[in-house]
């Protein structure tokens, strides 16, 4: 593992609870969306498709672990799907 560090690694979640495997943001962190939108450059539609299913994964994943007090649905779209909406936008 020669040459591998923190920078180089991919900002990837860490399920069931979302948080960046690298830096320990909420899941998009900064790095992932970036990483996102330059993997989607080309394809802002399959980037929404993309993340309305990591959306859906994640909202089942967090609900799991809090039952009674699960995630904002609001909270969660804009942590998932509002900055990439934002970034589309000319």
């Amino acid at each position: 593992m020669t040459g591998a560090g923190p920078s180089t690694r991919p900002h990837l979640p860490l399920r069931p609870l979302w948080l960046c495997r690298v830096c320990a943001a909420p899941w998009p962190c900064a790095a992932a969306r970036l990483a996102l939108v330059t993997e989607y450059a080309t394809d802002p539609v399959g980037l929404n498709v993309y993340l309305c299913g990591v959306l859906y994964e994640a909202t089942a994943d967090l609900h799991r672990l809090h039952p009674d007090d699960g995630p904002d649905p609001a909270v969660l779209f804009d942590r998932f799907l509002a900055w990439a909406r934002r970034r589309a936008t000319p």
